[in-house]
């Protein structure tokens, strides 16, 4: 029940709190303006294709909710817009379906609402360490998951009071998971972003895909500052109040984790441009969340109005720098200045080798 709770405190304060963290880095990006595109806007095309499927755009509506019966209408409004506008989605941990299966509907919903979007399953890392792997081919089957993210948060475990501090053998246990699961593993931080040693350590490890989960989007420390103050715990919102900002910026985690990996670029994706950013740094996919969740509360037409807005905005600056498709996106030249700039420099990332690439 604790779990279930919690699921819709964190909704509740997603909607109604200021839960961001700062510097994405994606002010420090600038993509060329080609004054003579040479293309027909009409033909820019914003498909691509990501583990095998196809996407109308490159966008994944990030995971966020599940597990409490107030959430059921949210992820099927998420669903419905995703399937309507041919993008993918995620859900929110199935930790609280896996921990009673009355919280099932709430995530079987998005498959009901979406039977031909790509879906990925949730799993945070800390749980998998006491899940076989029948218990974790259930969460993949509830929803028909074409994929499963493994989600790493221990940024926001540090805090919680009834946060799971143990990540010792995690690394070997999503291995485990990789070679054995019937669907591709993605791992997906939760805002605090991922190092490039990681990114190939994961590599190693087998998994599919990437989900960086920079710094810049919504702080999951600034959520649990907002859940300390409910339970008047000192020393919770202390920590979260510290840690709000921590971690690695979106724009400079996309470029660390570039290992040869599919990439979701998630955490600061506030509009289309920011999206075309993300592909020019090395993305496949842009990840969705924040902007999305009182749209979902509503209807999935509000979901899907926001969404097309990401889309004309993708295509509008796909033409502006002369590219006709995502592919040519991805090679088209970014320039990269002040603390991003520095930040890569001092980490050994030198940009220049990337624009060329």
């Amino acid at each position: 029940m604790g779990t279930s709770k919690r699921k819709i405190e964190h909704l509740d304060i997603c909607v109604n709190e200021k839960v961001e963290s700062h510097g994405s880095g994606f002010d420090d990006v600038e993509l060329i303006h080609r004054c003579l595109p040479e293309l027909d806007k009409s033909a820019v095309s914003t498909e691509t294709r990501f583990l095998g499927h196809k996407f109308s755009a490159p966008i994944m509506i990030a995971s966020m909710t599940g597990g409490h019966p107030e959430t059921t209408v949210v992820n099927a409004n998420l669903a419905k817009a995703a399937e309507a506008l041919g993008i993918g989605i995620g859900v929110g941990s199935q930790r609280a379906a896996l921990e009673d299966p009355a919280q099932e509907e709430s995530y079987r919903v998005v498959r009901d609402a979406a039977p031909n979007a790509f879906i990925y399953g949730n799993i945070g890392a800390p749980q998998i360490l006491h899940y076989d792997l029948e218990k974790i081919e259930r969460a993949v089957k509830m929803i028909d998951a074409d994929a499963l993210a493994i989600h790493l948060n221990f940024l926001q475990e540090a805090i919680q009071p009834e946060g799971d501090l143990n990540a010792k053998g995690c690394l070997e246990k999503i291995a485990e998971v990789a070679s054995s699961l019937s669907v591709p593993v993605i791992v997906k931080e939760t805002g605090a972003g991922i190092s490039h040693i990681d990114a190939y350590t994961l590599r190693k490890a087998g998994v599919s895909a990437l989900d960086v989960g920079g710094r810049g989007g919504t702080s999951w420390a600034g959520v649990e500052v907002y859940r300390a103050r409910m339970e008047k715990d000192r020393i919770g919102e202390h920590l979260g109040n510290k840690f709000w900002d921590w971690g690695i910026p979106t724009a400079v985690s996309i470029i660390e984790a570039d290992v040869g990996l599919p990439i979701i670029a998630t955490g600061g994706i506030r509009d289309g441009i920011t999206v075309a950013k993300s592909i020019a740094l090395g993305a496949s996919l842009a990840g969705i969340a924040l902007p999305l969740v009182s749209a979902a509360r509503d209807s999935p037409d509000k979901v899907q109005e926001v969404l097309e807005v990401y889309i004309e905005e993708l295509r509008a600056t796909m033409f502006l720098t002369g590219a006709q498709s995502i592919e040519a996106l991805k090679r088209a030249p970014a320039v990269i200045t002040g603390h991003t700039r520095e930040y890569l420099e001092a980490r050994g990332f030198k940009w220049a080798s990337y624009a060329q690439r």
